[in-house]
């Protein structure tokens, strides 16, 4: 059932989108927009799990990709008096997802549903009340600004045919969580701060950190204990922004099953800091970001982790004390000059390790320490469009196999009516 409710809900969207374009045009008070991508890839390395644990016998693999990373629609409308609410859903590769649940009727045990690969998903939600461009208290389901990606998400806002890794790879990305924030901009600084459910600890992993912690696999989001999250940004001159970001709280008792963590009274404080700068003129786009992050009580989370039962939705893996993720990127514009559309030629060079320090008695993973570089164009026909193509190799520790990739993407963003 829930494979036919999912698009005709979104039939539905589209629709009321719409019909309201029309009131839009005469009341100013309606938005409608989104983005989306579609990417190819081929990748000059193995896929299979086993290629960390036997490097040797996945040195000649290659593989293929095509996929749609993502299509966004979004609303917004004006009630008036300083009253606006937004919604961005968010449909991933293409699929409907599923849901893991807890049967408590039977033996608590996991069961899930999973009609197809991917996700539809809120990934905005919010009711904003107004009072100046300095002060704005918005509820509901929020983007959470830490790192430079979670705060300029759209495929046209980054030169990367996929996210950056570095930041991807071990924050949430798009980070988004229901809460509350307060928010707004005075001359040239710009703040919010975010008060949100906290993340799931049963989820983190040695792969990818904190990550899989946002996003529920479940109905419902656990909130048992919360987080706070910030970030504040500062234009000295019109071309060049810095900004701070950062993300506090508990993550030990958001799991259905918190007595594994009850027990030895854990925490789980993931207490994460960024920084990013972006400098950008006709001619010149430059973008560099580092994050830091550490998990409190990581040796005992990855004891209680790797022995839940293999249904639930945890990875069941060690989980690292520390991890962190820097890069920095440059552009220019051929066309800068004659044209009005842009031709950018870039390169992109970070670093990132999900498991930068590991607790005494866990077993470090040399694999989760990577450089990356990559280089491309990045052509702007129009303002809202961007055709991509990219070289990136990601580069690991002997004896591991480095992991080169030719990408090709193309990708939308803008505001169809308001």
């Amino acid at each position: 059932m829930r494979q036919f409710v999912t698009p005709l809900l979104l039939s539905l969207v589209f629709l009321l989108a719409g019909s309201a374009t029309g009131i839009a045009q005469q009341a100013g008070r309606f938005t409608f927009g989104g983005y989306g991508e579609a990417v190819m890839q081929r990748m000059f390395y193995s896929d299979n799990v086993a290629r960390y644990t036997n490097p040797a016998a996945y040195k000649e693999k290659t593989h293929g990709r095509f996929d749609i990373p993502r299509v966004v629609v979004y609303t917004s409308y004006d009630f008036g008096r300083g009253w606006r609410a937004s919604t961005e859903i968010e449909i991933e590769h293409g699929g409907n997802g599923g849901a893991y649940e807890i049967e408590n009727e039977e033996t608590g045990e996991y069961e899930t549903e999973v009609e197809k690969g991917g996700e539809v998903a809120i990934e905005q939600f919010w009711i904003e009340k107004s009072w100046s461009e300095a002060l704005n208290l918005r509820a509901g389901h929020l983007v959470v600004p830490v790192g430079l990606t979670n705060r300029y998400h759209m495929p046209t806002e980054y030169l990367t045919v996929a996210r950056p890794e570095e930041e991807s790879a071990i924050l949430p990305c798009t980070w988004h969580e229901t809460g509350v924030s307060l928010r707004g901009s005075a001359g040239q600084w710009n703040y919010e701060v975010l008060f949100i459910a906290g993340l799931d600890a049963e989820r983190f992993s040695n792969a990818n950190w904190i990550k899989g912690g946002s996003a529920s696999p479940y109905e419902f989001t656990i909130a048992t204990s919360y987080a706070t999250a910030f970030r504040v940004e500062h234009r000295p001159v019109p071309a060049l922004r810095l900004a701070l970001s950062g993300y506090r709280g508990n993550s030990a008792r958001n799991s259905l099953k918190s007595e594994r963590y009850e027990q030895q009274d854990l925490d789980g404080a993931v207490t994460i800091g960024a920084f990013d700068v972006a400098y950008n003129t006709p001619r010149f786009l430059a973008r560099a970001c580092a994050i830091y992050g550490r998990l409190d009580d990581a040796y005992a989370i990855s004891l209680v982790n790797k022995r839940l039962p293999s249904a639930s939705p945890s990875p069941r893996t060690d989980v690292a004390s520390a991890a962190a993720g820097v890069y920095a990127e440059a552009a220019y514009n051929v066309f800068a000059a004659r044209r009005a559309d842009r031709l950018y030629l870039y390169a992109h060079y970070g670093y990132y390790d999900s498991m930068l320090e590991v607790a005494a008695g866990l077993a470090a993973k040399p694999w989760s320490s990577r450089r990356v570089i990559s280089a491309g164009v990045n052509y702007y026909p129009l303002e809202s469009i961007v055709v991509k193509a990219e070289y990136a190799a990601r580069l690991l520790r002997s004896p591991y196999n480095n992991e080169p990739t030719v990408s090709l993407g193309i990708a939308y963003a803008g505001l169809f009516t308001h």
